[in-house]
């Protein structure tokens, strides 16, 4: 099992494309039962008209069992040609990618065609990018995708290659990986497996077919019959079909291994590397931008600076910075900044539901203006709305005070409505006097000191990564940065892991009086004889306040969001008309099931405790900006930061939520103090 020849080790390789052939053969003989079924119908009349030709089945029956078996077999037989020409014609789902051409990136289809002369395969037919950290062959062979391909080769598949990888890897390190990607195209051009594949994919784009804008009533009704049968033949070759790739996968992974197989060991830790760079990139960086109507133009080279940060605070990654001497894979283009451009604005579409073009309200930022033209017009903007809903609420400002007489914006008039009047016998925190204190938490164990909310990037909700870990324990090692992307990838728009017991979310998020449900309805007179306490009840919201301005909050942003989305879904219906007037829609059109959405977003919906935590955080970086030393920033692990003193402030977001979560102003205060900022003097809003 373990002879090696020069296209790695044969008996694995032999018994992996045997296994997807066979397997194809299966699916083949899916739809050879299909079609037996769509003909029997026709069968049965000719053999009754044959009997009757010869004699054999005269008589009244016969004569009407021959015409009803007639109109069923051609019911049938048109049924049958409905269905095929719809699983022939219907057109399969494509990866929206950047489809490099060859004068793009001749080095790099230097190597892919290298890499299969030496692995004994067909060269893949093109080469295109996708902001993932993935690679996969994709086959396009569809007539619809073929008008709009830039370079040659009719049968052979594509390759996908994840953008993030070719600007962290180096030429050896991404040679290595794509191997086993690029031995695929062996088994692609295998007429059993070519055919079983073409198969599959024609009943899984028919069931997509009723979901067609353009469709009419009856054309409607006709599409969801054809697509119930098509789900009823996608369920009786799934298992085969899997399998015939697993078949496919491993017969290339056995191929590839004389192909650079150290090197490629070496490579694996670099993918699992860049995906948690990638991911943190993505979720911290540049969600925000997103969401103020910018798009990071160079995400990519963001990844190496986002992975050589986390070289630098790792000890145990040094080793990975060393590698950024030897010559990265993004040589291999042409003109690596446009591509990186054009990658970036495609995941903006994906993951956030950006427009498809640049404009007024949707424009790139460069990395050194994301300071200004994201963070600092990101805090001013939610602070600017706070101090709206504030006035909706009829808020007045503070009377008093050293700066009474001014007048505008104030951090104090958002400590003040936050603040809830404390009980006589609950003692003052110690933080008041202004002694720091070692640590903020509530019921969460001493684990909880290591972990801080992420400065104005707007996660300070419960569900949403309330204390999100430092840089220090996230960079631990570099395998637990490369097992935090795999984690957060996993849980994407799901808030996976958020609720587990024992995680610092659910411990943060859990009430500190908590009273185990009464199974018994008769039991109200025990406890009556329980002795009263200073606890509050768990039906009444800690701060009534916050509650208000949070739901005030969600119901403003919510309003601005529904415009947006109708501005945008105008926009696309405007593309829509201008390309029926004059060309076919482009292929890599990107819209969600419900319109222009993310086809995968990043992070569920924020609740309205976790927006206002990240407003009034938004006002006192503002403050800080304004009247003390203290500035905008970027943190390429973390996003947005405000930098006290050229560092960053990490403290500031237990004292938010002391304010938000249980009306307790000290610790903010104290915090203010100590920072010099001034909260009774106005800020400069948006």
């Amino acid at each position: 099992m373990n002879g090696v020849s020069g296209t790695g080790s044969v008996v694995g390789e032999e018994w992996g494309a045997r296994a997807a052939r066979s397997r194809a053969l299966a699916v083949l003989r899916v739809r050879g039962r299909a079609l037996g079924l769509a003909v029997l119908p026709a069968a049965v009349a000719v053999v009754l008209y044959a009997g009757g030709v010869t004699g054999h089945f005269t008589g009244t029956g016969w004569d009407t069992a021959r015409w009803v078996v007639t109109v069923l077999a051609v019911v049938v037989l048109l049924a049958a040609a409905a269905v095929a020409l719809v699983v022939t014609r219907a057109r399969p789902a494509a990866t929206p990618t950047v489809e490099l051409a060859e004068s793009a990136a001749p080095d790099l289809y230097r190597l892919v065609r290298d890499l299969a002369d030496r692995l004994g395969v067909p060269p893949p037919a093109a080469i295109a990018l996708t902001p993932d950290c993935d690679s996969w062959l994709e086959d396009r062979t569809h007539r619809a995708h073929r008008l709009h391909r830039t370079s040659g080769g009719d049968g052979a598949p594509i390759l996908v290659i994840g953008s993030p990888f070719l600007w962290w890897m180096r030429v050896g390190e991404l040679r290595a990986v794509l191997a086993p990607v690029v031995a695929g195209t062996g088994p692609a051009a295998q007429p059993d497996i070519a055919a079983a594949r073409r198969f599959v994919r024609g009943l899984d784009a028919a069931v997509a077919v009723p979901r067609d804008p353009g469709l009419g009533p009856l054309r409607r009704l006709g599409a969801h019959g054809v697509g119930q049968v098509a789900r009823v033949l996608l369920r009786a070759c799934r298992g085969h079909a899997a399998e015939m790739e697993r078949g496919v996968a491993a017969a290339g992974s056995e191929r590839a291994q004389a192909v650079d197989y150290g090197v490629r060991i070496v490579a694996q830790e670099q993918v699992g590397l860049a995906y948690a760079g990638w991911d943190r990139l993505l979720t911290r960086v540049a969600l925000p931008a997103w969401r103020m109507g910018r798009w990071p133009a160079k995400l990519d080279a963001g990844v190496v600076s986002a992975l050589t940060e986390l070289s630098r605070r790792d000890r145990l990654a040094d080793g990975f910075s060393s590698r950024l001497g030897e010559r990265p894979a993004c040589d291999l283009l042409e003109e690596p900044g446009a591509v990186d451009e054009a990658t970036s604005l495609l995941a903006a579409r994906l993951f956030h539901g950006g427009p498809a073009e640049p404009g007024p309200d949707w424009a790139p930022v460069e990395w050194s203006q994301y300071p200004e033209e994201v963070v600092d017009r990101k805090w001013r903007t939610d602070a600017a709305r706070l101090h709206q809903v504030l006035d909706g609420l009829g808020v007045a400002s503070p009377a008093g005070g050293p700066a009474s007489g001014t007048t505008g914006p104030t951090l104090t008039r958002v400590m003040a409505h936050l603040t809830a009047p404390r009980p006589e016998h609950e003692p003052r925190h110690e933080r008041a006097t202004g002694v720091e204190e070692p640590r903020y938490e509530r019921d969460t164990g001493a684990e909880e000191s290591r972990y801080e909310p992420d400065t104005g990037a707007g996660e300070h909700g419960r569900d949403a990564g309330l204390r999100e870990p430092k840089p220090e324990p996230f960079a631990d090692t570099a395998e637990g940065a490369a097992a935090e992307g795999a984690a957060t990838r996993g849980g994407r728009g799901a808030g996976a892991g958020a609720d587990e017991p024992g995680s610092a979310a659910t411990s943060a998020a859990a009430p500190e009086h908590v009273s185990d449900p009464d199974p018994d309805p008769d039991s109200d007179s025990d406890l009556a004889l329980l002795p009263a306490g200073p606890e509050e009840d768990d039906d009444e919201p800690v701060n009534p306040a916050a509650e208000a301005l949070a739901g005030a909050l969600s119901a403003l942003l919510a309003r601005e969001e529904a415009a947006r989305e109708a501005r945008v879904a105008a926009a696309a219906e405007s593309a829509r008309a201008t390309d029926k007037g004059g060309r076919a829609a482009a292929p890599d059109a990107v819209s969600g099931p419900d319109g222009p959405l993310p086809l995968f977003p990043l992070q569920p919906p924020r609740t309205g405790r976790d927006l206002l935590a990240d407003h009034v955080t938004a006002m006192v970086c503002c403050a800080a900006v304004d009247t003390a030393e203290a500035a905008p920033g970027l943190d390429w692990l973390d996003g947005p930061a405000l930098l006290v003193g050229g560092e960053r402030a990490a403290d500031l977001g237990p004292r938010v939520l002391a304010l938000v979560e249980d009306g307790d102003p000290e610790p903010l205060r104290a915090w203010l103090t100590r920072t010099g900022v001034r909260p009774e003097k106005p800020v400069r809003l948006v």
